[in-house]
């Protein structure tokens, strides 16, 4: 079975992804790097659901931790609308240069099962770092198992967060109830 490194974003999206792979006769292997995750609660909650989804798959897992909220918000700060652009980028950069300095042929990303991502901007960015570390990018359009996993993740009992992984995500969830609140309680 060929080897791919998957840059994993959380266990819920690794479902999508894992058993495809699998059923092609990839291998996946794990990658867990996401400092873009917090508060430190939420990182930690989604990277302990990946290490015990994968210990049960037996998937190998590489865990590069790196709980980045200092250098996350420092690389966003000015542009705070378009974090995703770097947030992908860095990411799957991180993702490349493993996969090129440890032997792997090519790397993958979870990412690519979200309806609710930049999925041409994820492909670009994965893109553009294969071609810099030398390591083919395996691209698979994961969307179509995405209902189908989320709702087997929720069958398995897989820790199943509310927001991307942001701060600022986070508040993107809540913008409605707060409206809500301004209203209702006369708030300016």
């Amino acid at each position: 079975m060929d080897k791919v490194l998957l840059h994993c974003c959380c266990a819920p999206c690794s479902v999508s992804c894992i058993e495809p792979l699998r059923n092609e006769g990839i291998e996946p292997v794990a990658f867990w790097y996401n400092p873009n995750i917090h508060p430190f609660k939420e990182y930690e909650a989604r990277r302990n659901c990946l290490i015990e989804y994968t210990e049960k798959l037996g998937v190998e897992l590489i865990v590069a931790e790196n709980y980045g909220l200092r250098e996350f918000v420092k690389q966003i700060a000015n542009d705070i609308d378009n974090r995703c652009t770097y947030c992908y980028e860095h990411r799957l950069e991180e993702t490349a240069k493993y996969a090129s300095e440890n032997g792997f042929k090519a790397f993958s990303t979870t990412l690519l099962c979200s309806i609710y991502q930049d999925h041409e901007g994820i492909v670009k960015a994965a893109e553009s770092y294969a071609e810099k570390y030398g390591v083919e990018f395996l691209y698979r359009d994961f969307r179509p198992n995405f209902r189908s996993g989320n709702q087997k993740a929720r069958d398995e009992g897989l820790y199943m967060q509310k927001y991307c992984g942001c701060v600022f995500s986070e508040e993107d969830r809540y913008q409605k109830q707060i409206l809500r609140d301004k209203e209702k309680f006369n708030i300016l």
